[in-house]
């Protein structure tokens, strides 16, 4: 069980996390969740909040069922957090954002649901690995958290279409990591745009699975 110490530490890096977020651009307004496993259930922020200005002491506590134990009500997105964390018992942390190049990816048509990013850099297929679309639902619909659940099966992280990124990671620091590397990515494939482009071959991304079997 997560003690008191432990969850009080969580709280503080929710709110330093989210700041830093915010400040970068990635959570404009009150966009965006972050979500920590403690004990039996998540810390998780609150409904209309606005990652930039989190309190640690607010922060919604719900159950493995979604129910709220303490703080605030929870974002209408807590689903999708819980959605997460059911198809992977591994992940300790979940990072939804509304960034800017990663939602622009989202609207794109023809780009492959299966995979929606190229592989462009080692790091993010370290980080990342393949990004499978999740069609378009209203926020905090069930059937936006049942579709999660679905393609997270295997994949560290899913693009929401028309939407956002969601990440999943052992800590919050490594989700944090992964969905700055997604956003990163997605940067730099508009920027290739029109460009002659040379994307890691099928046998340098198996070699990074390979090297970095954990990723």
């Amino acid at each position: 069980m997560t003690t008191l110490v432990s969850e009080h530490a969580v709280r503080q890096q929710l709110a330093q996390v989210g700041a830093v977020l915010y400040g970068r651009g990635l959570a404009p307004g009150s966009s965006g969740n972050l979500s920590v496993r403690v004990g039996d259930g998540y810390l998780v922020t609150p409904t209309n909040s606005c990652l930039g200005r989190l309190d640690p002491t607010t922060l919604s506590k719900l159950d493995m069922h979604g129910q709220l134990v303490s703080g605030d009500p929870p974002s209408k997105e807590a689903v999708l957090h819980l959605s997460v964390y059911r198809a992977r018992p591994s992940a300790g942390a979940v990072v939804h954002l509304h960034s800017p190049s990663a939602v622009a990816l989202s609207c794109l048509a023809e780009r492959d649901p299966a995979d929606v990013l190229p592989p462009i850099t080692p790091y993010y297929i370290m980080r990342v690995g393949t990004l499978p679309l999740v069609p378009y639902y209203p926020p905090g619909d069930r059937g936006l958290a049942q579709a999660v659940e679905s393609a997270m099966d295997g994949h560290r992280a899913v693009l929401l279409a028309n939407h956002g990124s969601v990440v999943s990671a052992p800590s919050l620091d490594e989700a944090v990591y992964a969905a700055e590397e997604l956003e990163e990515t997605a940067k730099l494939f508009f920027v290739l745009r029109g460009y002659a482009t040379r994307y890691l071959t099928a046998a340098q991304v198996a070699e990074l699975h390979r090297l970095f079997p954990s990723a």
